[in-house]
């Protein structure tokens, strides 16, 4: 199958029209649908049989603490300027990932490891190492393994990237969301512009191979011109990939949005605006839209995995590597193999009670069925290759001769008529193709096949633009 060139168009009556709640789908099922009534057995089955198929890993562990509340995420985090309070959770991360180890097959191989949060470098570089060693004891790692660590610019120092670097990691992040001084003190986020460019020019001296670096637009006091400023100082960076996250204003979710006023807040329309401007400043220049919110440099791994279709999804968002089991280490982190996703415990004491009792901190989780599976397989390649082939998901899960892809989704041909109508994709018998207009509601398109969307509409998702 030829591979398009993801470029987009931007048609404001659509974006405005298909505006709703949908899933992000860095899973399917989404996350909402695990579970407390979930089994540790199955986990542990779903294990052993990943152990047999020597199936890859990709590693994530979470470092919930923040020094001060970002009045805009979302994430799970303990708010906390008492470092004192990381020396106990890093003894327990220790533990979970020796726990874990003991159920996986020594020879399989990491591909990939994400260190996330709240603020990963809110560990001192001494506790850094000692993670580093834990999981290096336990693992064994491919000679070219993505080794990332997300990082607060406004706790760091030269010597602290360079350290990083040393140790192993070759890929950084950081969250930029606004140059705007306003916005950073509406939103408690004030990260001074030399100290951005500072920490980009520590990390290319340091020699890591991609940084990447995040926008929001939605924020308060934004505007178009004050976030077409923030765009051209963000490209001035020079940065591998850029993010320009949608701000999903839900106080009711995330009670620290309270703080933030209201009626600062863009009006839909300005926010439309801003999403053209943004698009329009980033390919102008050379950065290739990847999906949803990221966009990335021609030659970046993204870029060129998106062109050979061989682009993934996980709850890590979009990946290079081959598909994997996700492993996810700490408290809140996400586990994901290829038939069970387990959620860890949110609160750190049900995480250290779980460990001291030699228990897995498993809160929640889901097992799938064949139906999540293959509609899994539809919904993954519509996100990361803007296409499908009915065929190729036919031979995959050998859909016999009385039940074809047309079939299997009789009920979905209506949603999908009503796609194409409206101009966001293209039908044909053995091709779904997402126009250049659909791509920015490639979410809403992927939702027509989700079978849990259609019995459980929630305003728990953000909204699609």
């Amino acid at each position: 199958m030829q591979h398009l060139l993801p470029t987009v168009e931007f048609d404001a009556q659509l974006l405005q029209k298909y505006d709703q709640p949908v899933p992000r789908y860095t899973s399917y099922p989404p996350a909402t649908e695990l579970t407390t009534e979930f089994e540790d057995v199955d986990f542990r089955a779903a294990i052993a049989i990943s152990n047999y198929k020597k199936t890859p890993l990709s590693l994530y562990c979470h470092i919930p603490f923040c020094d001060s509340a970002c009045y805009f995420c979302g994430c799970n985090t303990v708010i906390t300027q008492r470092k004192e309070i990381a020396e106990p959770y890093l003894g327990y991360l220790v533990q979970h990932i020796q726990q874990m180890a003991q159920l996986i097959d020594k020879e399989r191989i990491v591909h990939q490891l994400h260190l996330g949060g709240g603020t990963p470098n809110y560990l001192s570089l001494s506790q850094i190492e000692t993670l580093w060693a834990a999981i290096h004891q336990q693992f064994r790692f491919d000679p070219n393994a993505e080794i990332s660590i997300e990082v607060n610019p406004k706790s760091l120092d030269q010597h602290y990237l360079f350290s990083l670097k040393n140790l192993g990691f070759n890929r950084i992040s950081f969250g930029i969301q606004d140059f705007d001084l306003k916005v950073q003190e509406a939103v408690n986020r004030v990260q001074p512009e030399s100290m951005l460019f500072d920490v980009m020019q520590w990390s290319r001296d340091a020699g890591f191979e991609r940084v990447n670096v995040d926008l929001i637009y939605g924020l308060p006091f934004q505007t178009l011109e004050t976030f077409r400023d923030t765009i051209r100082k963000t490209i001035q960076l020079d940065p591998d990939r850029i993010a320009v996250f949608n701000f999903a204003y839900v106080p009711w979710l995330k009670p620290v949005q309270k703080r933030i006023p209201q009626d600062a807040l863009p009006s839909a329309a300005e926010k439309l605006k801003i999403l053209q401007m943004a698009i329009a400043e980033l390919t102008q220049h050379g950065y290739q839209y990847i999906g949803m919110d990221h966009f990335a440099k021609p030659d970046d791994e993204l870029s060129v995995a998106q062109r050979e279709g061989q682009l993934h999804r996980n709850f890590q968002g979009y990946t290079t590597k081959p598909e994997s089991d996700l492993i996810g280490f700490g408290v809140t982190s996400i586990s994901m193999l290829n038939d069970v996703y387990i959620q860890n415990h949110k609160r750190l004491k049900d995480f250290y009670r779980a460990i001291d009792a030699e228990e897995l901190p498993i809160k929640r989780g889901v097992t799938l069925s064949q139906d999540d599976l293959i509609r899994r397989t539809v919904i993954m390649e519509l996100m990361c290759q803007f296409q499908l082939s009915p065929d190729d998901v036919e031979a995959k899960y050998h859909l016999g001769f009385d039940l074809d892809f047309e079939t299997y989704f009789a009920q979905e041909k209506f949603q999908l008529r009503r796609l194409e109508a409206d101009g966001l994709i293209r039908l044909s018998p053995n091709h779904i193709e997402v126009t250049p207009a659909g791509r920015l509601l490639i979410r809403n398109i992927a939702s027509a096949f989700d079978a849990y969307l259609r019995k459980n509409i929630t305003s728990s998702f953000s909204r699609s633009v």
